[in-house]
């Protein structure tokens, strides 16, 4: 047993690069609570505002991987505590603290656990980070089974894409939920929202980077080595961390 989730996961290595992030997230009041706070506090990860439901638990999920180390979810998380994450007391302190960030990070995974009610205040949050100059950075991590259907995933992630200044998309991703019409067309879709830049991870043919560095072409950025991996979990976010730590650092 251990602990992960994509925004959590990159918040660890943001720290372990040397940031300082918070986590913004709900939790139980529980042992296991209790443990997964110590062990983040332990990666320096900011938990100040990690807000604690009175009886909800954190959600629980498997992972078995194949072969070529790609995985497989199954999950027990419908009545999570961040589920419920806009009901609990201390809400409004952790979003005015969001609001204030130079870099929010979402994930198509935050936006998938939430009502229509709970999207809209992150819409309005990334819309407030953005007014301010601030960078919103966001990765749609499309997982079919966290969506009622494709369309609403479509909508969400299109109406965040409005406030998205650097995405993180992953090729499978983007073919699974736009159709399968190229790196380019995917690329375009976000510039065309508004992002600055856009990079697009396509595994082990690298990243085509869009936008501020990479033009509307886009330019290739090779794996340096190739790898067989073991266990891909969590590759996709410790990109997005390593990305994000070098933009912030210039």
């Amino acid at each position: 047993m251990s602990f992960g989730g994509d925004t959590l996961n990159t918040a660890i290595y943001l720290a372990r690069l040397g940031q300082a992030p918070h986590f913004i997230s709900a939790l139980g009041q529980d042992p296991y609570s209790d443990h997964l706070l110590r062990q983040w506090e332990k990666e320096c990860v900011q938990v100040g505002h990690v807000l604690r439901h009175p009886t909800r638990l954190p959600g629980l999920y498997a992972i078995q991987t194949d072969h070529a180390g790609e995985r497989s979810f199954y999950y027990w998380r419908d009545s999570s505590a961040a589920r419920a994450f806009f009901d609990i007391e201390g809400v409004q302190d952790a979003l005015a603290l969001a609001a204030k960030a130079d870099w929010l990070y979402l994930t198509g995974i935050t936006l998938s656990i939430f009502s229509e009610v709970g999207r809209a205040e992150l819409y309005q949050l990334a819309g407030t980070v953005k007014a301010r100059g601030g960078e919103v950075v966001f990765d749609p991590n499309y997982r079919v089974r966290g969506w009622p259907n494709a369309q609403a995933a479509q909508d969400a992630i299109a109406t965040i894409g409005q406030h998205v200044t650097l995405a993180l998309p992953t090729i499978e991703d983007e073919n699974a939920l736009f159709g399968q019409v190229g790196g380019t067309a995917h690329a375009e879709r976000w510039l065309k929202w508004g992002a600055s830049q856009v990079a697009l991870k396509c595994g082990a043919q690298g990243v085509m980077l869009y936008g501020e560095t990479g033009g509307t072409d886009g330019t290739r950025v090779p794996v340096p080595a190739t790898v067989k991996p073991i266990d891909t979990t969590g590759a996709g976010d410790s990109f997005n961390a390593a990305f994000i730590a070098a933009r912030a650092s210039g």
